[in-house]
């Protein structure tokens, strides 16, 4: 297997724009070759879709997804150029899909950017402390913190989730070739995600203290 650096990385966006995992995925599936790699990404359509990103996508969607008879809801704002390719089923479709995936996944931001710096920075600190005392040598920690920060993002940024749909899909991925199809910037922008009951603390009986509270009256 090649090695892939981040200077092979680096060279493959700066030719063709795509994303950071998409030119690694591309280096990997072409065993590092550079020229090959930007054909792959063509061929996918990941390279046309890098260049449609930085278009303004002030249009689209707000949807609503309810589950489970009203347990949990999501709102939903899913944004692309233009008024007539939100009106397509194409993307209504894409919209309502991201509103199930949250529901279901329970993604806490959409993308690592968005993590506030203050929530990192305790996540390092709790990871740090859990690495020194799992016995990890102090010259490793921090690169164990680094590796295990990216599970953290993987986990609750929507964009570098799994699809509930496709596993071997990260959302990202799905946006990406949605981009490349549609021929449209499109941005999943905000969400909210609601759970019947979250924050309240709920009243815990104990049934069977109940009962023996009444037998010895």
């Amino acid at each position: 297997m090649a090695n892939i650096t981040a200077a092979m990385v680096k060279e493959l966006r700066e030719k063709t724009g795509a994303g950071m995992m998409d030119c690694k995925k591309a280096l990997t599936e072409t065993q590092g070759d550079i020229d090959k790699a930007v054909d792959y990404l063509r061929e996918k359509g990941l390279a046309a879709a890098a260049k449609k990103a930085g278009r303004i996508a002030a249009d689209g969607l707000v949807d609503a997804y309810i589950h489970m008879g009203g347990r949990i809801g999501v709102l939903v704002e899913v944004n692309c150029e233009t008024d007539f390719v939100a009106k397509t089923e194409e993307f209504q479709e894409f919209v309502r899909d991201i509103a199930m995936h949250i529901a279901a996944e329970n993604p806490k931001y959409v993308s690592r950017e968005d993590v506030p710096a203050e929530v990192i920075a305790k996540e390092k600190e709790i990871l740090r402390a859990h690495a020194l005392n799992e016995g990890k040598p102090e010259h490793i920690v921090d690169k164990i913190v680094e590796g295990r920060i990216d599970k953290f993002y993987n986990e609750n940024c929507l964009l570098e989730q799994s699809f509930i749909k496709d596993p071997d899909v990260t959302i990202q991925d799905l946006l990406t070739a949605k981009i490349a199809k549609i021929g449209e910037n499109i941005a999943i922008r905000r969400f909210a995600r609601f759970e019947r009951g979250e924050g309240i603390e709920k009243r815990q009986d104990d049934f069977a203290a109940e009962v023996m509270a009444q037998v010895r009256q």
